[in-house]
């Protein structure tokens, strides 16, 4: 089987995970000198592959290397995409190769026989259709894709899943995709590589002045990896979204679980919070702080009770994500420094 993206965050614990289910695993890179890389990362998850993992050289902007990827594969996890640390001031910059991208690795899947894509898209692709309700978001709502208020990662994300939608659509193979949608993705790094999700703890044990009044619906990276598993076999998951989500939760209150998980490893962790107008100020000369100006109080409210449901799945406690991440960032260097 493919997973798209190994040198990634959560792919490098799909491919890990699903090595150590007894997969025989491929994953794309764009450049094969990342294979030790990879190899490096497996270690990091405890798992040896031996001969079960292969490489494959293929890259979302380009059509050369996808027909060779997917050849012989019965299942494909496509989660390579772009996800920069800052916006581009062009939105195609974004939107251009997360929608080709997934159509390039789609419709080669589709050529090549493939039972089954599971796609990783985000729940930036449900939350900003809808005024916020009682009712928590879930896999019947959508982004409106044309809504240019939207950063540029929203829309990218929007975009890519529903082509890959139309896409099946028009080839009548609905029941060969199915779409995980995550929250923000945390858990233990595998690599000095780390995801951008994994910034607010990181940042949070380097410490800083006070913290902003923002908050996200996190989830465990080894649980999205089961979940996308799960999909892959499941015959009820076929033409199906799933949201991979946990609970929300404030940086005030990830804060909190820090200091009382880690004791003095946390000693750098913030307990003031800044007003939002301090924030709005700073968005208004650097553009990293501008994206998240208006999330600021936002306390969106999603359910997986259809991946619960339908797949069986089951996320870990999200205070054991939280402190597992810090962790493995301080074990790494990556952040905070130790006492002593």
């Amino acid at each position: 089987m493919l997973v798209t993206g190994g040198t990634g965050f959560l792919g490098g614990w799909c491919a890990a995970e699903l090595v150590r289910r007894g997969y025989e695993v491929r994953t794309t890179v764009r450049d094969l000198r990342r294979a030790d890389d990879v190899r490096v990362s497996f270690a990091a998850a405890g798992v040896e592959p031996g001969e079960r993992l292969s490489f494959a050289a293929a890259d979302l902007n380009e059509d050369d290397g996808w027909g060779d990827a997917v050849a012989g594969c019965d299942y494909v996890l496509h989660i390579a995409s772009p996800f920069p640390p800052a916006q581009p001031k062009d939105p195609d910059e974004l939107i251009v190769p997360a929608r080709d991208g997934a159509l390039r690795v789609l419709g080669a899947s589709l050529d090549a026989g493939v039972e089954r894509v599971v796609m990783t898209s985000s729940v930036a692709a449900v939350r900003h259709g809808r005024a916020p309700s009682a009712e928590p978001y879930n896999e019947a709502d959508w982004t409106d894709p044309d809504d240019l208020q939207r950063t540029p990662y929203v829309r990218s994300k929007t975009i890519a899943e529903l082509a890959a939608w139309e896409h099946v659509r028009t080839r009548g193979a609905e029941s060969r995709l199915a779409v995980v949608n995550p929250g923000a993705i945390i858990g233990p790094v595998l690599s000095d590589d780390r995801s951008f999700s994994l910034q607010v703890i990181e940042r949070l044990l380097n410490g800083m002045p006070a913290m902003p009044r923002l908050g996200f619906v996190l989830v465990d990276v080894r649980d999205v990896a089961d979940l996308h598993i799960r999909a892959m076999t499941a015959p009820a998951a076929g033409g199906e979204r799933f949201l991979a989500v946990d609970r929300f939760l404030w940086m005030k209150d990830v804060a909190g679980i820090l200091r009382e998980r880690l004791g003095a490893e946390a000693g750098k962790v913030p307990t003031r919070v800044a007003p939002d107008l301090l924030i709005r100020a700073m968005g208004l000369f650097d553009p990293s702080i501008r994206t998240i100006v208006n999330d600021l109080g936002e306390s969106p409210a999603y359910t997986a009770e259809k991946a619960k449901a339908t797949l069986g799945w089951e996320p870990r406690p999200i205070d054991d994500s939280i402190a597992d991440t810090a962790q493995s960032l301080l074990d790494r260097g990556l952040a905070g420094r130790r006492s002593g």
